[in-house]
């Protein structure tokens, strides 16, 4: 479900998206009141802690809009972060570091954020067997670079697009005549073409939890479910033959409160809308720390 490697191409199709949206080429505050000819240094410092995520994006915004910065990265995503930490140094043209501090920092700041709060879930459950996952509640275009911060945060991706896994969920099961006629039509579909996927269905009741496992299913979803049905469930599959083969995932307004007694339910996943849909940027800033230089160029 999980990949840690830095989707450098989604990085720099959303960064070129960036760029344009805020025409850095024509930054007429900077191009008027810095002169061209002028160097400088900068670090970008957090105001507050937390885990670093995205660092590679900082290089990719100053690569495509000025290959001459040197960006200097001074510390790996999933680090924790203290107050006040430097992240990355910089250095080159005076201009090319202001037009581009916006556009790094927006995309620092949210990875950061995402990262942050998803280390806060996974604290949250620690000394269980349940593991944090995401969503696909992610900024449009940004998708790959919310669920990248995720695993920084040592959480997991749940299906990355439609086409990664089956996931039945109310909807399509109120579509197919209910939790088996889904299950089965499913099955009989991928049989037609031949596809090896994961499937996931979602349930909301003990009763369609127990009809889902009579159903051959082997990755359920317990949507919106309290705490003592969730039990209830985990007493159902251990009691079942199959029941390591079984995962049972419990999802829905999922909040930091609300995790740890969820967890404690024996569940295997935990997915969490609220990293990538509600998670606080983490604030950065990015300062000049020498003044400018005459440039040799």
């Amino acid at each position: 479900m999980t990949t840690t490697e830095f989707p450098s191409a989604a990085a720099r199709a959303a960064v070129a998206a960036a760029l344009a949206e805020d025409a850095s080429g024509k930054d007429i505050t900077t191009e008027s009141s810095v002169p061209e000819g002028l160097t400088a240094t900068a670090e970008i410092r957090t105001r507050h802690s937390g885990i670093a995520a995205g660092l590679p994006v900082v290089a990719e915004v100053f690569a495509q809009l000025d290959p001459e910065v040197t960006v200097e990265p001074a510390v790996a995503d999933g680090v924790r972060l203290a107050e006040g930490q430097v992240l990355v140094q910089l250095s080159g043209s005076a201009r090319s570091l202001i037009t581009g501090e916006r556009t790094a920092l927006n995309f620092l700041q949210r990875m950061c954020g995402i990262a942050t709060l998803t280390d806060r879930y996974v604290q949250a459950v620690a000394g269980t067997k349940a593991r944090i996952l995401d969503t696909r509640k992610t900024a449009p275009g940004l998708r790959a670079l919310d669920k990248y911060a995720v695993t920084a945060g040592g959480g997991h991706n749940h299906r990355l697009d439609l086409a990664a896994m089956v996931l039945l969920k109310e909807n399509h099961i109120a579509a197919a005549g209910g939790v088996t006629a889904a299950i089965e039509a499913v099955g009989r579909g991928i049989g037609r073409t031949g596809q090896t996927v994961e499937s996931d269905v979602e349930v909301q009741t003990v009763a369609q939890a127990v009809e889902a496992l009579d159903a051959g299913a082997r990755w359920i979803m317990l949507d919106n479910m309290p705490v003592s049905d969730i039990e209830q469930v985990v007493k159902v599959r251990a009691g079942r033959a199959d029941a390591s083969r079984i995962l049972l995932e419990a999802s829905g307004t999922i909040r930091l409160d609300t995790v740890p007694p969820i967890a404690g339910t024996g569940v295997d996943l935990i997915s969490v809308g609220a990293l990538t849909h509600s998670a606080p940027a983490l604030d950065l800033t990015m300062l000049l720390t020498t003044g400018p230089v005459p440039c040799p160029r």
